[in-house]
């Protein structure tokens, strides 16, 4: 089973420990809701499945050097003095030099093996598991419920979201179990989780949906369901069942203190994971939709100074030349408030909704742009497998003149010249306005801004010049804004900035 955050295990087992969650107490239920009885026994179902959950075993050849990857276990942490301490400097050292001595010389290769977890969706031998069990991988093998085992090819592997897809050829019909919608399955409900922990073979355990749209940042992807069931090391890649015998979950990663269950388990919802394995059985690679934009969170500040009502939605701060969204005509500033139809609540809602919709289909995109909402139709094109979401540059000329105060902020700009350019090393191409000097205490500097910031836009607008920056202030003070939005070029990229315009931008005040 994969710990968070843990990288493939390349020895016997997987995983790595975190820290101990310490649990809130509960108010009591005022008004408590009718529950349905535990089943009687799970054994009928458990009966019914258990011969389409396998073992995965992959092994791979390591050659280590001492002090490098693989070169053996570490000395545990022991009181300073402790006699326990020398004890195991003086084993280990003899183990070493078993192995070829304590020095740097090459040792020999050995096979490393990795136990996990997995399921056969398709009769003619289709396995699913997750990515990091197979991962740098040898050679794969698949272990019936009768202890038949049998070779398997890699057909594909999505890094991004950790699935993997295996084939395996058999004289005998093998059993399959299907996918499940994982949308209806509710918090509380029953479920089963089959699979191999600690290389024990196929061991049923039974629990509830604890939560779901659980984020635990292994990805941009992450969208996963937490359970109960008992999940350990050697179950990842294997099934999570609702009541009726469908997988609506490929058990991924726990939280645990020990490497152990402590009833934290997180599962890929099968909706995501069923349309990445199509993917990976008809292309050997996921084709993930694709938008074209860098995006950044909408903030309070940044949803007043826009006038929306709500901080919600992901902001667009970048678009990628000659992608989707350049094409749609979307534009750096718009908010993203609906995609295809789903709402985007938050920034990081976006990617997964996205990446989940079919490649080359045009799909409707609802913008927030100068105060109303805006709708536009882009046509998705494919992920590329190295995208980077930037935003893109574009220049203009501008005369060089002093810097000029831009009041109640903090700032002083200046129109780009080349000897300002030269000064902030900035690209020959920039445009903007240039940020010269920035006061103390500050709510300039209240946002971090510095010298060479240069300001793109004002409020969604391009400006040229120091009098197109204190134009726009103007004006939203007039609109009785408490922010302005401001798109800002520095050095990793382009960022929207509100700048408070509550706050004195002069010098710090003296007591009197």
């Amino acid at each position: 089973m994969r710990l968070l955050r843990s990288t493939v295990a390349r020895a016997a087992l997987l995983g790595v420990s975190f820290a101990m969650i310490t649990p809130l107490p509960v108010a009591p239920l005022v008004h408590p809701a009718a529950a349905r009885s535990a089943p009687d026994s799970f054994a009928d179902l458990a009966a019914r499945l258990l011969p389409a959950v396998v073992n995965v075993s992959s092994t791979q050849t390591v050659t280590a050097k001492n002090g490098g990857p693989g070169a053996g276990p570490e000395i545990p942490m022991f009181p300073p003095g402790s006699p326990f301490e020398q004890f195991f400097k003086d084993f280990l050292n003899r183990n070493k030099q078993g192995q070829g001595g304590p020095d740097n010389q090459p040792r020999p290769e050995r096979r490393a093996q990795s136990l996990g977890s997995g399921f056969i969706i398709d009769a003619s031998g289709y396995v699913v598991t997750n990515n990091h069990v197979i991962e740098g991988a040898d050679e794969v093998s698949v272990t019936l419920q009768d202890n038949t085992t049998l070779k398997a090819e890699i057909i594909g592997r999505d890094e991004s979201g950790d699935i993997a897809l295996l084939k395996v050829k058999s004289d005998k019909p093998l059993a399959t179990v299907d996918f499940g919608d994982s949308t209806q399955s509710r918090v509380g409900d029953w479920v089963l989780a089959i699979g191999n922990p600690f290389g024990l073979g196929g061991t049923v355990t039974a629990g509830i949906v604890s939560a779901r749209g659980r984020d635990i940042h292994q990805g941009q992807y992450d969208d996963f369901i937490q359970t109960d069931a008992a999940i350990n090391r050697g179950n990842s890649g294997g099934p999570l069942f609702n009541m009726d015998g469908q997988v609506i979950g490929i058990n991924t990663a726990i939280f645990s203190p020990s490497g152990g269950s402590i009833g934290i388990g997180f599962s890929i919802p099968s909706n995501m994971a069923k349309n990445i394995v199509a993917q990976l059985k008809e292309y050997g690679h996921p084709r993930r939709g694709w938008l074209g934009v860098k995006i950044q969170q909408v903030t309070p500040d940044i949803a007043e100074s826009l006038g929306l009502k709500d901080a919600s939605g992901a902001m667009v701060a970048g678009i990628t030349d000659g992608g989707p969204a350049d094409k749609a005509k979307i534009r750096a500033g718009d908010i993203i408030l609906k995609f295809d139809g789903q709402d985007v609540k938050e920034m990081h809602n976006l990617p997964r909704i996205v990446a989940d919709a079919e490649v080359g289909k045009q799909v409707p995109v609802v913008l927030w742009r100068d105060g109303k909402e805006v709708t536009l139709d882009t046509t998705l094109a494919e992920r590329p497998a190295d995208a980077q979401l930037a935003a893109v540059d574009s220049g203009a000329k501008a005369d060089a003149t002093q810097p000029t105060d831009i009041a109640g902020v903090g700032l002083k700009v200046a129109p780009l010249s080349q000897d300002l350019k030269d000064k902030f090393q900035l690209n020959a191409d920039q445009k903007g306005v240039v940020i010269t000097d920035v006061a103390p205490n500050s709510a300039a500097a209240d946002r971090g801004l510095k010298p060479g910031d240069v300001i793109m836009e004002v409020q969604q607008n391009e400006v040229g010049a120091p009098a197109d920056i204190q134009k726009q202030i103007d004006a939203a003070r007039k609109a009785d804004r408490k922010n302005v939005l401001m798109l800002i070029q520095r050095e990793g990229g382009v960022q929207y900035v509100p700048l408070s315009l509550s706050k004195s931008g002069g010098k710090d005040k003296q007591p009197g």
